[in-house]
């Protein structure tokens, strides 16, 4: 006989599933809500046949939010963003909250979808709907996503409507910082940003694995990466040989003069107090470095320049590291991508090196 407790897993707590096989073959279902009498005493309150309303009389009788039925997106919506986006990075959460809201807005606003009226017909009306191209394929892919959970958690037995769909042409990042523009914000930069700018392109690591470096991940003349993102581990080289690199002589220089201003942290980019720096004050001093560049580029007459330093970000330091490496395999292991084609694709953004006519 199947277990009590595994039968009505899938239901809310005090809820009970009943079931007979009728003499005509079928199987007749009902459900009950375990509560108590005046006394104390157990008694099972008859809660109908049909499931959704079964739910509601039972939210009724807990006292709880009358959950939305099983059948609409909505359900769907708020499962996934109570069960699954609390185990997500925090980065992550942030971006699929994002797309989230605009699937709201689409499918549990007005006139809530149930889930099995989601078509791949429908799917690719919303997605020549979006004005933001680049995002609705972000939103489809987390919508295949959610609809592979509906079916684990048995919303629905349709086949994933977003298989085999046609997503927007994306045309990847191509602006290259060449030394004038990376200069022209060096030289306007605080020590703490120019620190921090010279761990990014030393390392080719991305903005929140730069400002995690710690002294505690040197070991054995190696600087121990460990992505966020990817969670792909790497063990950059400190010495050629017997040979400092650069990024070694960058540390040292580092922890000399932090050592001599005081500063007893492990982390390695921080601020003037000494204080591990955030996303935000990187971000703050990024933009202050960044316009006091381009308004000296427009007072000196260089308009062209001017613009062209606006447009420069923090993260285009990656892929300026991976393009100035000559080896792309090489290039291809620092950003700890698995394959050389997304090196080649996204974050080699100079030409191939060619000679001249004669």
């Amino acid at each position: 006989m199947r277990n009590k407790k595994s039968a009505n897993r899938d239901l809310p707590p005090r809820m009970i599933r009943r079931t007979r096989q009728r003499k005509g073959g079928t199987i007749w279902t009902g459900y009950y809500y375990n509560g108590r009498d005046a006394d104390g005493n157990r008694v099972e309150i008859p809660l109908g046949g049909d499931l959704d309303e079964a739910k509601i009389e039972w939210a009724r009788l807990d006292r709880k939010a009358i959950p939305k039925p099983a059948h609409l997106m909505g359900r769907l919506f708020d499962d996934y963003e109570k069960k699954v986006m609390p185990t997500l990075k925090p980065g992550t959460q942030s971006d699929y909250a994002k797309g989230l809201k605009q699937l709201r807005k689409a499918f549990d606003a007005d006139k809530p979808a149930p889930i099995d009226a989601i078509t791949p017909q429908v799917i690719a009306q919303y997605r020549d709907a979006r004005s933001a191209k680049v995002r609705a394929n972000r939103e489809i892919a987390l919508l295949s996503t959610m609809f592979t959970f509906a079916r684990e958690w048995g919303l629905t037995d349709k086949a994933n409507p977003c298989f085999g769909l046609r997503r927007n042409k994306e045309t990847p990042r191509d602006y290259y910082a060449g030394d004038i523009i990376w200069n022209a914000v060096y030289e306007q930069a605080p020590q703490e940003l120019k620190d921090a700018m010279d761990l990014a392109y030393l390392t080719g690591q991305r903005p929140s694995d730069v400002l995690r470096a710690s002294t505690l991940d040197i070991n054995q003349e190696f600087l121990r990466v460990g992505q966020g993102k990817t969670e792909k581990r790497l063990r950059i080289r400190l010495y050629n040989g017997a040979t400092e690199t650069d990024l070694c002589v960058f540390i040292n220089g580092l922890l000399d003069r932090r050592a001599q201003a005081g500063v007893k942290t492990s982390i390695l980019i921080t601020n003037q107090a000494g204080l591990r720096m955030s996303y935000n004050m990187l971000r703050n001093r990024w933009d202050e470095a960044r316009d006091k560049a381009a308004i000296k580029a427009a007072a000196d007459g260089d308009t062209e320049l001017s613009v062209t330093i606006r447009k420069f970000q923090f993260r285009d330091i990656r892929p300026k590291a991976g393009s100035e490496i000559e080896d792309i395999g090489d290039a291809s292991r620092l950003l700890g991508h698995s394959t050389e084609e997304m090196t080649k694709k996204v974050y080699r953004r100079v030409g191939e090196i060619v000679k001249p006519t004669k």
